[in-house]
């Protein structure tokens, strides 16, 4: 869609022919459009980065067990405190240590507990896969459809939480969208010029993506790969095209950049890493429950209206079109990355909203190449329905702070925030209700995921430091000017945040047990729960520890979603 150069006089930018108009500008060349959606990203992704602590539990696991190989030289194995952590390869924790080790470089203090420095991979990775998701779109629609693409996944609501967080999908993401992309060339490159070999750059660009992939987050990157290319070869009755990936040496090629880590993890602990990582973590989750996080089929499709707003807006309206273009090569090969994979993790009793995250840059290409013909175009029929996918999320954030108020944990401390989020999503949603078409109201829609990104996670998460007990606790700690201050905490309160914050050395224990490692000398702290608190001060006062009661801290932890109550002793000299 263009705009008359009357039009670009007198609009804002931040209106809907504003926005049209800057996208006019930016798809003239594609350096523009890359300093466009880099632009956006760091407008969508920075606020909230630098402030908000780390988050229970995985990043805090991530983020302990990176500092761990800095603190002991140890970059092979990977532990957490004193148990071996081999859920995931290695790729994401040397990531993590090279932003530590140059932020200590470049002078920024308390680097090893800073959180930040270790969601700079995230950051940089969701940075990464928005560009990479313009180039691979270009393989299927055109210039501005393949901008369109990529600003939708820039704005989307998972994309936004996972390059705030210190852990692996960001970077899968990065790696899955260039494997895909390669491999879309040489698959229409084959369907053009059968007879033409194809130019080895692809290849290498495919296997070394994924190669990145599988030291990243494991083998999830041959799922999707794998599959694709079984689909369109069952779909295309032929699978000679699948010389043109180069197999054997492309398979090599993978072999040599994530053997070495192999054999040496293999070296130092036998089998146990695949054991741990393929049996009790990956393949666990397809017939259990892991960590109370099971759900049934049909989970992602309801969750996609939220995860993927605001580009699932259209999604729905844009799929009788996409069905009707399903054998077209194009919408094939989308369709193939997208549909068995989806299905796959459909049938997986252990669901997170962030697994299906590498299938998200395929529906967004598929939107932006119906969008592009046309076919969503000024129909006022398109911007009531529009409206309507909007219902949903703001029906969600209005039932948040109703069961907050109204089930046993208190949570109202976070109703308003739910509530303010609600309220802009419903402003946003009606301001779609005009006949500008489908694109002005899609980029209406990424505005408002910018403001909500904004309001949620650089306002109301810092606002309200009791989401972050740890936090509290670290800085009542830190309050007491210890140089070097030990800490136990009993067993009601166990999360691995507290462990990055404090330090590798906390321990946990009983009531009891708290009050032996307070006894044992030196600046210490027992962080004891409300249950335990008798015993404690029935062991302190039997083996003669004198003590004092620092601080009652109180917060609500957002892993298990409980509120709690801890009260801090300290050790009192002699």
């Amino acid at each position: 869609m263009s705009t008359t150069a009357g039009e670009k006089k007198t609009t804002s930018i931040v209106s809907p022919r504003g926005l049209s108009a800057l996208l006019d500008r930016a798809v003239g060349s594609h350096r523009r459009a890359a300093a466009l959606l880099f632009a956006f990203c760091l407008i969508a992704f920075l606020p909230g980065f630098f402030q908000i602590p780390p988050v229970d539990r995985d990043e805090a696991r991530f983020a302990q067990s990176s500092k761990q190989m800095i603190e002991s030289g140890q970059y092979v194995d990977i532990h957490f405190q004193n148990e071996v952590r081999y859920k995931k390869p290695i790729g994401i924790y040397w990531l993590q240590v090279v932003a530590v080790k140059t932020g200590r470089a470049v002078g920024i203090p308390d680097a090893l507990t800073t959180i930040w420095l270790y969601r700079l991979p995230s950051l940089f990775g969701a940075i990464g896969a928005v560009l990479l998701t313009y180039w691979a779109a270009l393989a299927f629609v055109s210039r501005r459809a393949a901008l369109i693409a990529a600003l939708m996944m820039a704005s989307s609501v998972v994309l936004g939480v996972e390059a705030r967080l210190a852990k692996t999908d960001a970077m899968l993401l990065l790696t899955c969208v260039t494997a895909m992309g390669a491999l879309a060339r040489i698959y229409f490159g084959s369907r053009r010029a059968p007879d033409i070999p194809t130019d080895w750059k692809w290849p290498a660009i495919l296997w070394t993506a994924m190669a990145g992939g599988v030291m990243v987050k494991g083998p999830l990157i041959l799922m999707f790969v794998g599959l694709t290319v079984v689909t369109l070869s069952i779909l295309d009755r032929s699978a000679r095209w699948l010389k043109r990936l180069r197999p054997l040496a492309g398979f090599a090629w993978m072999l040599l950049l994530v053997l070495p880590w192999f054999i040496a993890i293999v070296a130092r602990s036998g089998t146990t890493f695949f054991s741990d990582a393929l049996g009790h973590d990956m393949l666990a989750k397809v017939t259990s429950s892991e960590e109370a996080h099971g759900a049934p089929p049909g989970y992602y499709f309801l969750l996609f209206w939220i995860t993927f707003w605001p580009g699932s807006i259209l999604a729905g309206l844009a799929a009788p079109q996409v069905w009707r273009a399903r054998r077209e090569p194009g919408a094939q090969f989308l369709l193939a990355w997208l549909v068995p994979s989806w299905i796959v993790f459909e049938a997986v009793v252990t669901k997170l909203p962030h697994y299906v995250l590498p299938l998200y840059p395929a529906i967004a290409i598929l939107i932006a190449g119906i969008l592009d013909q046309g076919a969503l175009y000024k129909k006022r029929w398109l911007v009531r329905g529009t409206i309507g996918w909007f219902i949903f999320p703001t029906a969600i954030a209005l039932m948040v702070p109703v069961l907050f108020l109204y089930t046993e944990h208190d949570l109202g401390i976070i109703a308003w925030p739910s509530a303010a989020a609600a309220m802009i999503l419903g402003l946003f949603a009606w301001l779609l209700y005009d006949v500008d078409g489908a694109e002005r109201a899609l980029l209406r829609g990424m505005m408002a995921s910018v403001f909500v990104g904004v309001t949620v996670y650089a306002i109301v998460f810092p606002a309200l430091p009791v989401l972050f007990p740890s936090e509290l606790v670290m800085e009542a700690v830190a309050a007491n000017n210890c140089e070097n201050p030990h800490v136990a905490v009993t067993y009601t309160y166990q999360e691995p945040s507290l462990v990055f914050l404090l330090g590798t050395g906390t321990r946990f224990a009983d009531g009891a047990g708290a009050a032996d490692f307070m006894n044992q000398g030196g600046c210490r702290f027992a962080l004891v729960d409300p249950r335990s608190e008798r015993s404690f001060i029935q062991r302190a006062n039997a083996i003669g520890l004198r003590y004092a009661l620092d601080q009652r801290i109180a917060g609500y932890n957002i892993s298990i979603g409980r509120p709690v109550a801890m009260t801090l002793f300290r050790t009192v000299a002699r």
